[in-house]
C-alpha cells in the first residue's frame, strides 16, 4: 500500500490507553489536561495540540512495546524530546487522536570513553547535560544552542540541529557515530557502534538523523567528543556594511584557519532589542554601528596563540578598512557578556510583538545580496516591518526574522505571514539556497517542501517513509 492510499489512522480506544498505561505506569501516563499542557504547546504558541495520552517511558524496551501496540492499532504517535522545536514538528495536531511519546525519562549516560573521544547517552539528556558530562571527562561536545538547558539530545539529532559551532565542528549529523532507534513496529535497531569507519552498505543512522521522528524514535546515541580548547579569544567587531563580513570572514579563515570556532553576524536592531528587553545587558561600544560580527578563535594550548591570532585578524581588518571598531574580551566574564548579546536575540524579540521567522541558507558569498533584496521585498509587502537578519555567517545560515511595525497590531501583522514567507522563500530558491537550514520542516514548512523539492526527491523520501513506517503512525502529517 503506497503512502498516498493508506487508510486513515484510528483514535486510541480505552482498551489501548489502558494497555499503554500499564507499560509505563499510571504516574507516567498523563491524561490530566494541566499535566499535559507542557507537551502540547510549542514555546511561541503557534501550535497548541490535543492528545488523549502523554506517555513517558523509562527505557528503550518500553518505547518498543508502546510502538508495537500503536502500530498494530494504527494509532499515530508523536515523538517528543525537549519541545523546543520551531516548526511545529514535536506537538500533536488539534484533532486529539495522536499519542505523545516523550523521551524525557531516558536520561542514562551509558558510557564515556575519553580515550576514544566518544560517549553513549540516552535521548532524554538535555544538551547542557551532554556538554557537562563531556566536560567532566575533560572533553568537548561542541553542539551549542541557546536552548541547551531544555532541548534534549534525541530532538537535536532528529532535527539535525546546527548552532554556533557548525563552522568548526559541523551539524549534529557530523557529531554522531552510532544510534539506537526503535522502528514503528517496535523493532530495535542496535546501532550503538563507536566506529569512525564502517563501510558496510547504507548508513542507516543518517536516515534517522534529521527525519524529525517520522522514520523511528531515537533512544540513544554514540556522540563524538573533541579535545577541550585550552583557551579562546572572543571579539566583537563593528562594520559599516554586512558586505564587509565576507571579507572579514575570509581574512579570519586565512589567518587562523580551523581555529576560528564561531563567526556570528548581528544587525544593530537586534542589539537594540536585547538592550531594551533583557536586563543586565550592556552596550558593547561607546557609539552605535549598523552591523556587528562576533568572532571566536580557540587554541589547543594555553599559550596566548588564540589572542595573538585574533589581534592579527583585527589589525589586518583595520588596515584594509573592513571594520569601524572592535573590542577584544579581556576576561571570561567579558566574553560571556558579548555572547549574551547574541544568544538573547530570540528572547528579546517576544516583547516587540509579532514575529515572522525564517531559517534559511544561501551561499556565503550571497548573504549580503540576500539581506538587501529580502529587506526590499518585505518593505514592499509590509511597510515599516523591522527585519532582524542574523546568524551563522560561516555556514550561510540566516535567521531572517521580521518584527511587526511599531504602529501595527500583532494580529494584523501575522496575517501577512504567508505572503511574506512565500516571497522570502522564492528569493532563497532563486539564489540557490535552502528554506530550512537547521530548524527542519515539521508542520510549518510542508507546503514549502512540496514547492521547492524536486518531484524525484519527494518520491524517494515518500518511498523511504513507506519502507520504515508502512502504516504511517510516526509523527503523521509532519515533514511529508
Amino acid at each position: 500500500m503506497t503512502q498516498h492510499h493508506r487508510p486513515p489512522l484510528a483514535a486510541p480506544t480505552p482498551e489501548l490507553i489502558a494497555r499503554l498505561t500499564e507499560i509505563v505506569g499510571p504516574e507516567h501516563a498523563l491524561t490530566d489536561p494541566d499535566q499535559q499542557l507542557p507537551y502540547l504547546r510549542e514555546w511561541r504558541d503557534l501550535y497548541i495540540g490535543r492528545t488523549p495520552l502523554v506517555l513517558r517511558p523509562a527505557n528503550t524496551e518500553q518505547v518498543s512495546r508502546i510502538l508495537a501496540l500503536c502500530n498494530e492499532a494504527r494509532v499515530g504517535v508523536v515523538p517528543q524530546a525537549g519541545n523546543t522545536g520551531l516548526v511545529g514538528g514535536q506537538v500533536p495536531f488539534e484533532s486529539g487522536n495522536e499519542i505523545v511519546l516523550s523521551v524525557s525519562r531516558l536520561k542514562q549516560i551509558r558510557e564515556i570513553n575519553p580515550a576514544a573521544y566518544s560517549m553513549t547517552v540516552e535521548a532524554g539528556l538535555t544538551l547542557a547535560e551532554c556538554r557537562a558530562a563531556a566536560e567532566r571527562a575533560d572533553r568537548l561536545f561542541p553542539l551549542s544552542l541557546p536552548s541547551e538547558g531544555t532541548c534534549q539530545i534525541g530532538g537535536n539529532l532528529a532535527t539535525n540541529a546546527g548552532g554556533v559551532g557548525v563552522l568548526a565542528y559541523g551539524n549534529a549529523r557530523q557529531l554522531v557515530l552510532g544510534l539506537e532507534v526503535v522502528l514503528a513496529d517496535g523493532r530495535i535497531v542496535p546501532g550503538l557502534k563507536a566506529l569512525k569507519k564502517d563501510n558496510t552498505g547504507y548508513d542507516l543512522k543518517d536516515l534517522f538523523i534529521g527525519s524529525e521522528g517520522t522514520l523511528g524514535v531515537i533512544t540513544a546515541a554514540v556522540l563524538k567528543l573533541f579535545p577541550r580548547p585550552a583557551e579562546s579569544a572572543t571579539a566583537m567587531v563593528a562594520l559599516a556594511e554586512i558586505s564587509h563580513a565576507l571579507d572579514l570572514f575570509s581574512l579570519a579563515q586565512e589567518t587562523a584557519g580551523r581555529s576560528v570556532t564561531a563567526f556570528e553576524f548581528i544587525p544593530r536592531i537586534c542589539i537594540d532589542f536585547v538592550l531594551r528587553n533583557i536586563p543586565g545587558t550592556r552596550e558593547p561600544f561607546p557609539k552605535t554601528y549598523p552591523w556587528y560580527v562576533l568572532i571566536e578563535i580557540s587554541g589547543a594550548k594555553a599559550d596566548g596563540q588564540a589572542a595573538r591570532e585574533m589581534e592579527d585578524v583585527l589589525g589586518q581588518a583595520a588596515e584594509r578598512g573592513l571594520l569601524l571598531d572592535a573590542v577584544l574580551a579581556g576576561s571570561l566574564s567579558q566574553a560571556r557578556d558579548l555572547w549574551r548579546l547574541r544568544e538573547s536575540v530570540s528572547e528579546a524579540q517576544k516583547p516587540e510583538g509579532g514575529n515572522i521567522k525564517h531559517d534559511v541558507s544561501v551561499p556565503i558569498a550571497k548573504i549580503a545580496e540576500f539581506i538587501e533584496r529580502a529587506d526590499r521585498i518585505v518593505e514592499s509587502i509590509c511597510p515599516g516591518a523591522r527585519p532582524l537578519p542574523l546568524g551563522h555567517f560561516g555556514d550561510g545560515n540566516i535567521h531572517y526574522n521580521i518584527a511587526q511595525p511599531v504602529d501595527m497590531g500583532k494580529e494584523r501583522f501575522l496575517e501577512l505571514w504567508e505572503p511574506i514567507t512565500t516571497a522570502v522563500h522564492e528569493l532563497v530558491a532563486e539564489m540557490g539556497g535552502s528554506i530550512s537550514a537547521e530548524h527542519g520542516i515539521g508542520r510549518m514548512k510542508r507546503k514549502d517542501l512540496e514547492r521547492y523539492k524536486s518531484a524525484v526527491e519527494l518520491e524517494l523520501m515518500r518511498r523511504i517513509k513507506a519502507a520504515f513506517d508502512p502504516n504511517g503512525i510516526l509523527n503523521p502529517g509532519k515533514l511529508l
